[in-house]
């Protein structure tokens, strides 16, 4: 009963009018909420929000702002009727309503037009007949409505097509009227209906094929609005009105008559086409109209075809392009309307095709024949499609269709030529190739598989590019010959003509492999090669060798052409001699593996030579396997005709030449060899160099065996290069006269007289180069200035050389004559020209170098030895390489490395004797120090590897003698030069032979090279230590008569055998730590050292610890103190004096400060194992010099005598004598000035003066050294310190506290003195964190800062100091009683941090707690909030004893009158009790309590969070009598805990979390484990915290009996100053309300939470609060017991001035 009448009194209508008010709030967010909340309110009483609506929309939206959500809303509403439960009259009221708004304005598509549609359409699927009525006044009325109806009408149509379509008629019957009077701009909104409505219409006839709604009425009409369209809108001038006629009238053609279709047919389909002449993106809507009509007008069952063949011409000559056009964009468009158009327009030719095929055909083979691009491209792309599909009706066809095909063979448009080759292949697969128009259809696909972008053949505009045509043209050659066993007797052997032609040599790839499966596919060749030789138009099989051969000049080229080339010699090995066949059978997969990892293959720098060079070896030994040499002469013409196929700049030119070398080489016709090479020489383009190269390498091949012939024809050649001198003298005076021509001529006869001597035998060798170069012959060949022909006589000198080198091997040795005379032609031809400019490459210039240097190399390395004038001259043109830049690599890396060796060349061939080798392997070594120390790494690589090899070589040599081409081991050059050396020296004592080892200088080079030990580079780390090596390996292989270092040789041999260790670990592993390497590499080195070489070592170590690598100048300080370390007392006086000033001075030298700490470690290290007086003395005699001559406080990196005397006082052997020293020095200063004030007045002033500015300066040194010792932390220095230490903390703290009172006050200076003194005091004691924590936060001023410095700085010393602290605290506790305040702040901030670590001093601790508890009523709250934190703080061993009493201060200071305060004593009640026993807490627990809840509210975030969690940390303590009090306190929180479950602070949530999941166990809530664990309780979206209070929600009111105790606290949050609790608040007491069961409390408290619903969304202006409330209506209307309120109406006339009223929704 109590239900019912609650029910009854629901103020639901009032609820209702408010959302529907908030749908115009200004926040997106109400709006939102209030939707939702209609929404589900709706689907309960969908009246009652269609009243509310209602009522707030007769005003329009000038009196309502958000018209688009009412309809929205009211739509939904409608929706959720049930059938019968809807008033049609009411609706009839919507309906006029969504009308007047639709009409009220001109605009069309607004959204709450769009909404007002939607209202209706939903209105129509109930009541279709009163909405199309209404729609149907406006259609008669004014014009600006009609359009809005009608789009109305297509919606329906288009959402409810069932029920749209037997209505039909009376749209029709409305519309027909006002359709002559639509102007443009509304047209496409009336042909869009039609287009709907048609649609509508086929859909039901699909579903219901029993009932067709066409009677007559609505064929009359449709047959009006269809004639109306097509007469009057087709011709519009609006190109929107004519497209969407001509879509609407595509889905009306199947609806009208055909007797109307037929006639319509003259007008719709010039409309039609009329729309592909203005914009092709409309191509597929008029495709698909098209399409529409030409299935209606041909294909209908009802009748014949409406169209004749020839009215349809124009409709498929207007298609054709169309296929042009989409066609590409189907390609290429990343959308499918071009690719949905070219379909289309396909289906439109083959439902004229399935007509009318033979016409069809006709009329696109007429369309082939007009040579019109585009018409052709389409008719071949139609009869592509078509042939399969029409197969049978065009069989007979079949004739005229080849012939048309052929026609087009010629046609140049690359589009024309991809669609016919897409066509043969189509033609192919149906047998319509066969006989000669067959092989003619193939040549035409091998031609265009052959050509490619070079041919220039993509013309503007062109869609197709060569690439694409070829690919097409490929492939389709391939289908053929793998899908179409037809296509055999075609292809073969057909397919062999394909390959010797130039204009197919593009495809020679694609047409062997269609070969090879040919023969694959064939069980035996036999027949297939006596087809061969049966046609006299098949290519003989020299020629097919000869091509194939040269064709195979490139691995990498496309499609695998190498392998496709071998496959087929294999294949038609039978065509040959018998022996090539087998032979071939074993070679040629060989040479197929080695082209198969193409990828594998580009990593080999010279794959292209190697592969070159393969196949002059598989052409010899093909030859040599003959034995025929009929077969190769005749092959040897063959080869002659293949100089056509080729253009000279081709690098296949190159291989026929070096091709017919070899065979003329295999030849012994003398005339036909003669023959042979004119041809060659007329054929050869010497202008290029590639094809230069091939024919000298050419004439080396002839030369191997007819060498008199080929020299013959070089001398001829020079003979008539003419007078060259003379007509350079004449081409100073005539700019016609071109040195090109003469400069191809020189380098290709420089290049055919070295290969030829190269190839020569050499036993004929000598005699032709001395002649060559004895009668001056070579001269006329070094005039050229191009950089190509530079590198040609480079080249023919270098094979002059090694031709004399090879002879050597061959046991014929002489010297080359004018070896230095071609040396500097070589130098020469290496620069660049005066007068050459950068019009050539730089690239060609670095080849151009390369080649030089291993030109040099060779000439250095041929008899007779080098003057020493002629070696420095190739040093200084060469060594300067080192410094290029990396790039380009491919030419720097071999430039280098010809670099290295012809300085190995140099030191192999140079020297008389030992010593003489050895000082001239230190010049070279010497020359490239500038390199082995540059900053650039790769230049250091360099050198480094530079002197790698020379060492090796200079080892080899020292050894067994050296050869020329450096060769390891026993070989003929060693023999050879051993031979000279014995016969020189064979009577000489070996210390003569050999050098001593003074002469190596290793103390020099060990510290040159040792930096890079340590060097940055992996590489040069594992040279530079087998530099090393190598130094000692040397030093230790002489013969003991040059030994006279007095060195233990067991221990030497130890030592290396140890440093060869470290090398082969560095070759093996390289992840071992280089530091490990290093040390391992300085410690071996020291041992190897004699005394001198360490002297020397040390003295020269400036540059190496000065290295610009740092590193490497780490590595070189680390080197020189191991070394004094271990060996310093074998150092005498002066050289320890000259080793300190040599790092002193690299000390000055280095900037980096780090590092310059470093090296003067290493000054730290001389001075513990030598005398360090000596190096005191050094250091302070250049500290006085830098105090008068620099200015040392804006030197760079600083003042590195500074840097010395930290290092000084922080060492601990060197800081008492170092201080002594220091004293000693001030004593003498005071001495000095005392006696220079006593005579001052014997000289004049200014000397006095100046005396005593010196005197100034010594002693300012001295001070600053003892200043700097104090700041180092040096032991003799903190003994002072130490003794006082608790004093001068307990009182630098105290200052600190006066000082920050005075900065605040404006007072900076003080403070910044006693910082200074604190730092300094810092440094002393070695208390590196105190001094960091005091330049971080020293100079601020805010209290708290300053209070958090001492704090730290107290924390600081505890740790550090732990034995100090009892002292400090008993000055500090002291302290506290002292009058000024801010003293009294800084002692309890230092005690209260102390404190924490005093847990071992009872007495003392009794005396802190006292006065901390007695100072928690200070006047200051500083104080007394430090004096709590402080008593907190005690250690847990010691709160034991005072947990009672610290309690007792926290609840006193909880009432404190500053928050600060309050803060602390609420964050110090949590540290409590995580500690405190039971008995403490719990006779407070209540007063505890009652005061957290007060501090709850407090506006400091902060308060809250801690109040919260403490709150929640009482609990525990909860067990005795006072459980039952703290339960009541805890359930009288709870609404509070809830609400601010989800607070704007993100602490204040976790902290409420946690108290909730505290306080789970002693409310009693079930399954509060899976309640607290979930996801939505620790989330932070509003979501999650509303599903979470729902869930809390129906715990609390299924198994609490305090729902009624959380509604009246929650109530009262609802006044919270927060909005976001406001909002908490109302969903968590709405939520209660809607689970709760008990109806007392439903009816108490309903009223009072829907009134302040009320009130907060009327009044709130947060939009948070309103979105709540938003919300808990919804809420409530959904969930309340009573269902009476779904039935309730509005009372439309008063509640409809109450919502229109502007103020009664909050905006």
């Amino acid at each position: 009963m109590a239900s019912s009448s609650l029910g009854s009194s629901i103020p639901a209508p009032e609820a209702v009018q408010l959302l529907v008010s908030s749908l115009a709030d200004d926040s997106s967010v109400v709006r939102e909420a209030s939707m939702a909340s209609l929404r589900d309110i709706a689907s309960l009483n969908p009246l009652l929000v269609l009243d509310c609506c209602y009522a707030v929309s007769r005003g329009g939206r000038r009196r309502f702002g958000n018209m688009a959500g009412v309809f929205q809303v009211m739509a939904f509403s409608v929706g959720a009727l049930e059938i019968g439960e809807s008033d049609e009259a009411f609706m009839g009221k919507l309906a006029k309503i969504a009308t007047a708004e639709i009409i009220s304005s001109k605009e069309l598509n607004a959204d709450w037009q769009r909404q007002a549609s939607g209202l209706l359409v939903s209105i129509g699927t109930h009541f279709p007949d009163l909405m199309m009525e209404e729609l149907f006044l406006h259609l008669s009325g004014p014009a600006s409505a009609s359009p809005a109806m009608v789009q109305i009408l297509a919606d329906f149509a288009s959402s409810d097509a069932l029920q749209f379509t037997p209505r039909l008629k009376d749209v029709l019957s409305r519309v027909l009227p006002i359709l002559g009077n639509v102007r443009d701009v509304h047209r496409p909104i009336f042909a869009n209906a039609f287009k709907c409505w048609s649609q509508a219409v086929w859909l039901y006839i699909t579903d219901l094929t029993s009932d067709s709604p066409l009677d007559s009425d609505v064929m009359s009409f449709l047959n009006s609005v269809f004639e109306l369209l097509l007469r009057v809108w087709t011709t519009s001038r609006d190109h929107k009105v004519r497209v969407s006629t001509v879509e609407a009238l595509g889905q009306m053609v199947g609806l009208i008559t055909r007797t109307q279709l037929k006639s319509a047919l003259p007008r719709l389909i010039p409309a039609i086409l009329e729309l592909y002449k203005k914009d092709h993106d409309d191509a597929l809507l008029a495709t698909c109209s098209l399409y529409n009509l030409l299935n209606a007008s041909l294909l209908s069952e009802s009748g014949p075809p409406l169209l004749e063949f020839e009215d349809l011409t124009i409709v498929l000559s207007t298609l054709l392009p169309v296929i042009s056009i989409n066609s590409e964009n189907k390609r290429h468009s990343g959308s499918s309307v071009g690719r949905k158009a070219y379909n289309e327009v396909q289906r439109c030719f083959l439902t004229v095709g399935l007509v009318y095929p033979e016409d069809l055909f006709t009329f696109l083979l007429n369309k082939c024949k007009l040579k019109e691009d585009h018409l052709t491209f389409g008719a071949l792309c139609v009869l592509k499609h078509l042939l399969p599909r029409l197969l049978e009706a065009w069989h007979s066809k079949r004739p005229l269709l080849i012939e048309a095909a052929r026609s087009l063979l010629d046609e140049q448009s690359l589009a024309v030529r991809k669609a016919l080759s897409e066509l043969i292949v189509v033609m192919a697969s149906h047998c319509y190739l066969v006989g000669p128009s067959g092989e003619l259809f193939v040549e035409y696909l091998v031609r265009h598989s052959a050509i490619g972008e070079i041919d220039n053949l993509k013309a503007k505009g062109e869609p197709i590019s060569p690439t694409q045509l070829r690919a097409v043209c490929g492939k389709g050659l391939l289908l053929l010959t793998v899908t179409i066993p037809e296509m055999e007797y075609i292809l073969w052997p057909f397919l062999l003509k394909m390959i010797v032609p130039k204009v197919y040599t593009g495809a020679v790839a694609t047409v062997c492999r269609c070969i090879s499966e040919l023969c694959r596919r064939r069980s035996s060749t036999t027949p297939m090669l006596i087809e061969c030789k049966a046609r006299a138009d098949i290519p003989s099989p020299e020629e097919l060798f000869t091509r194939l051969v040269v064709l195979l000049h490139n691995p990498l080229a496309k499609e695998q052409l190498a392998t496709q080339i071998l496959t087929v010699l294999n294949y038609l090995s039978p065509l040959f001699p018998k022996n090539i066949s087998m032979f071939w059978q074993d070679e040629i997969p060989k040479m197929k593996a080695y082209v198969f990892d193409t990828e594998d293959l580009k990593l080999d720098p010279s794959y292209q030579e190697n592969w070159d060079d393969m196949i002059i070896n598989f052409l010899a030994e093909s030859l040599d396997v003959t034995h025929d040499a009929d077969w190769v002469i005749s092959l040897g013409n063959a080869f002659a005709k293949q100089y056509n196929l080729y253009t000279p700049d081709d690098d296949h030119a190159a291989l026929l030449h070096r091709c017919m070398g070899i065979l003329l080489q295999k030849v012994n016709d003398r005339a036909y060899v003669r023959d042979k090479i004119d041809w060659m020489y007329e054929q050869a383009d010497i202008s290029i160099p590639a094809n230069r190269l091939g024919l000298a390498k050419a004439m080396g091949l002839v030369a191997a065996s007819h060498l008199d012939t080929v020299l013959e024809k070089l001398k001829v050649i020079l003979d008539n290069v003419g007078q060259s001198i003379f007509q350079r003298i004449l081409s100073l005076f005539s700019e016609s006269y071109k040195t090109e021509d003469s400069d191809d001529i020189h380098a290709a006869l420089a290049l055919m007289y070295g290969y030829a001597a190269k190839y020569a035998p050499s036993s004929v060798i000598e005699a032709r180069i001395d002649a060559l170069v004895g009668t001056n012959m070579l001269s006329r060949l070094l005039h050229v200035r191009q950089q190509t022909a530079k590198q040609a006589v480079i080249t023919a000198i270098d094979l002059l050389g090694r031709a004399v080198i090879n002879a050597s091997e061959s046991g014929a040795t002489f010297p080359l004559k004018r070896r230095d005379m071609m040396l500097d032609y070589v130098l020469t031809l290496m620069g660049r020209d005066e007068n050459e400019g950068f019009a050539e490459s730089s690239l060609e210039l670095l080849h151009t170098q390369a080649l030089a240097l291993n030109a040099c190399t060779t000439l250095v390395s041929v008899e007779p030895k080098l003057t020493v004038e002629t070696r420095n001259r190739v040093m200084k043109a060469t060594l300067g390489f080192f410094a290029l830049p990396n790039d380009p690599s491919d030419v720097i890396g071999p430039l280098i490395d010809n670099l290295v060796s012809l300085l190995c060349a140099i030191l192999l061939t140079s020297g008389e004797d030992g010593r003489s080798r050895a000082e001239q392997l230190l010049h070279l070594l010497r020359q490239l120090d500038q390199y082995v120390s540059s900053p650039v790494d790769y230049q250091r690589k360099r050198g480094c590897m530079a002197v790698h090899e020379m060492l090796l070589k200079f080892r080899k040599l020292c050894v067994a003698g050296y050869c020329a081409l450096g060769c390891s081991g026993d070989c003929p050059h060693r023999k050879y030069v051993d031979r000279s050396m014995q016969g020189n020296f064979s009577t000489l004592p070996s210390v003569f032979l050999f050098p001593d080892r003074e002469v190596l200088c290793l103390g020099d080079r060990v510290i040159t090279y040792l930096p890079r030990c340590a060097d940055t580079n992996s590489e040069v780390r594992k040279i530079s230590a087998q530099i090393l090596d190598q130094f000692f390996s040397i030093s230790l292989s002489l013969p003991k008569a040059a030994l006279s270092s007095g060195l233990d040789s067991e221990k030497s041999y130890k030592a290396l055998s140890s440093l060869e260790d470290v090398i082969a670990i560095l070759k093996s592993d390289a992840s071992i730590d280089p530091s490990e390497v290093f040390n391992r590499i300085v410690s071996s080195i020291c041992a190897l050292l004699t005394v001198d070489e360490l002297v020397a070592a040390l003295h020269s170590c400036t540059p190496a610890i000065c290295d610009k690598i740092r590193q490497s100048a780490e590595g070189a300080i680390q080197a020189v103190t191991e070394f004094v370390s271990r060996r310093g007392s074998q150092l005498n006086d002066n050289d320890i004096s000259r080793t300190t000033q040599s790092l002193l001075s690299a000390a000055v030298h280095i900037t980096e400060k780090s590092l310059r700490v470093e090296a003067i470690g290493a000054i730290s290290a001389l001075a513990e194992n030598t005398q360090s007086s000596i190096v005191f003395s050094e250091v302070l005699a250049t500290a006085g010099k830098d105090i008068v001559t620099k200015d040392i406080t804006r030197m760079r990196g600083g003042w590195p005598m500074q840097d010395a005397f930290y290092a000084f006082s922080q060492h601990t052997e060197l800081s008492v004598s170092f201080m002594e020293h220091l004293i000693s020095v001030l004593n003498r200063s005071s001495l000095v000035k005392a006696d220079s004030h006593k005579d001052s007045h014997k000289g004049d002033n200014t000397s006095s003066s100046s005396e005593t500015h010196v005197e100034d300066e010594l002693l300012q040194a001295a001070i600053f050294a003892l200043t700097a010792f104090f700041r180092g932390g040096g032991k003799t220095g903190k003994k002072a310190v130490e003794k006082s230490y608790s004093s001068v903390v307990g009182a630098l703290t105290l200052q600190l506290g006066s000082c920050h009172g005075l900065a605040s006050a404006g007072q900076q200076d003080p403070l910044r003195v006693l910082l200074t003194s604190f730092q300094a005091f810092c440094e002393c004691v070695g208390d590196l964190e105190m001094g960091k924590i005091l330049a971080r936060s020293g100079e601020q001023r805010e209290k708290e800062k300053w209070v958090d410095l001492i704090g730290d700085i107290a924390g600081c010393i505890s740790i550090k100091r732990p034995k100090e602290v009892q002292h400090i605290c008993i000055i500090l506790t002291k302290a506290l009683n002292r009058p000024q305040r801010f003293q009294r702040e800084a002692a309890a901030a230092a005690l209260s941090e102390f404190i924490r670590y005093s847990g071992d001093f009872s007495s003392v601790m009794e005396e802190m707690v006292e006065a901390l508890c007695r100072h928690v009523s200070d006047d200051s709250p500083t104080v007394r909030r430090l004096c709590l934190r402080g008593l907190v703080q005690m250690p847990s061993a010691c709160m034991n004893h005072y947990t009672t009493q610290v309690i007792g201060v926290i609840l006193a200071l909880l009432d404190d009158l500053d928050e600060s305060v309050q803060l602390t004593a609420v964050s110090c009640l949590l540290m409590v009790t995580e500690s405190a026993s039971n008995d403490a807490v719990e006779p407070i627990l209540l007063n505890l309590s009652v005061r957290l809840r007060n501090l709850q509210i407090s506006m400091d975030p902060k308060m809250r969070a801690n109040a919260f969690a403490a709150f929640g940390a009482l609990s525990k303590y909860a067990t005795g009598g006072q459980r039952e009090g703290f339960v009541e306190q805890i359930h009288s929180t709870l609404p509070r805990l809830v609400v601010h479950l989800h607070d704007d602070d993100p602490s204040i949530r976790q902290a409420c979390r946690v108290t909730l999941k505290q306080f789970a166990p002693l409310m009693d809530i079930q399954n509060d484990s899976t309640l607290f664990d979930s996801r939505a309780f620790g989330s932070d979206h509003r979501n999650d915290y509303e599903n979470f209070v729902r869930e809390l929600s129906r715990h609390l009111v299924h198994e609490s009996e305090r729902v009624d105790t959380y509604m009246a606290s929650t109530i009262q949050a609802f006044d919270a100053p927060w909005p976001v609790i406001q909002a908490n608040a109302i969903h968590f007491s709405t939520t209660m309300l809607s689970l709760s069961e008990d109806q007392h409390m439903f009816s108490h408290y309903y009223p009072q939470v829907f009134e302040t619903l009320v009130n907060k969304m009327t009044r709130s202006q947060d939009s948070v609060v309103r979105a709540a409330c938003s919300s808990a209506f919804g809420l409530l209307l959904r969930s309340t017991k009573s269902t009476l309120w779904r039935g309730a109406r509005l009372d439309r006339t008063d509640s409809g001035r109450k919502s229109n009223d502007p103020e009664s929704a909050k905006k």
